[in-house]
């Protein structure tokens, strides 16, 4: 067994866009006052990795107490794209990423599997002009263990020689119900035990963690 495919997920992975988005879930639950407001945010630091509008619809279930309509999903979904896209365009990269990304360009298959939806990552991807890194970029629908699955389906290789590098709990249920190898990045997803899983505050050691592993 070998490291053969590296599968990305995006936000926290490779671009520092998390704090932008959850900027952005806070300004869309603030006229709803506070306590709301915390509640959302606090949803969605535990939930990374999940749809939006999947949050939108928890939101309007568990604090407003109402169903969404289909209207108003869309309508928060363009604004939350108004407020945090242009951040997210703008903002830095993971470090770490940029070194693993030009080391196995050619290497080794890349592939991105994001929890945003699909033409919003396409897009904020070739804009940074790091579309050019991977075989293909998935994001939502479907959920995040339904793409993982997907990708892995159509290579010519065992779940085990792939591995998905993620920053939420999402990630790592996607990784364990598909059967790849993960790494873990970032306070969210730091492992209770070193033995769980590989884990950095960034990526600057996955590389080396990499190159200990791959297939070459």
């Amino acid at each position: 067994m070998a490291l053969q495919c590296i599968v990305f997920d995006c936000d926290g992975v490779i671009l520092d866009s998390v704090p932008v988005k959850t900027r952005a879930f806070a300004r869309i639950a603030a006229p709803h006052g506070q306590e709301a407001q915390d509640r959302f945010v606090m949803y969605h630091t535990r939930h990374g990795g999940v749809s939006r509008y999947k949050k939108f619809q928890w939101f309007y279930n568990e604090v407003l107490g109402r169903e969404i309509s289909d209207e108003e999903s869309e309508r928060l979904g363009r604004l939350f794209a108004e407020y945090a896209l242009d951040e997210v365009r703008r903002c830095p990269l993971i470090p770490g990423i940029q070194e693993v990304l030009d080391t196995w360009k050619g290497k080794l298959p890349l592939y991105v599997c994001s929890g945003a939806p699909l033409e919003e990552v396409q897009a904020v991807l070739r804009e940074r002009n790091l579309e050019q890194y991977f075989v293909s970029i998935h994001g939502s629908p479907p959920a995040k263990a339904k793409l993982l699955a997907q990708i892995v389906a159509a290579l010519p290789m065992a779940p085990e020689d792939v591995l998905m590098v993620g920053d939420a709990p999402t990630d790592h249920e996607a990784a364990q119900e598909v059967g790849t190898l993960f790494y873990g990045v970032g306070p969210d997803i730091k492992p209770a035990s070193e033995s769980l899983y590989p884990w950095g505050t960034d990526l600057t050691g996955l590389n080396d963690w990499i190159k200990a592993r791959a297939a070459q």
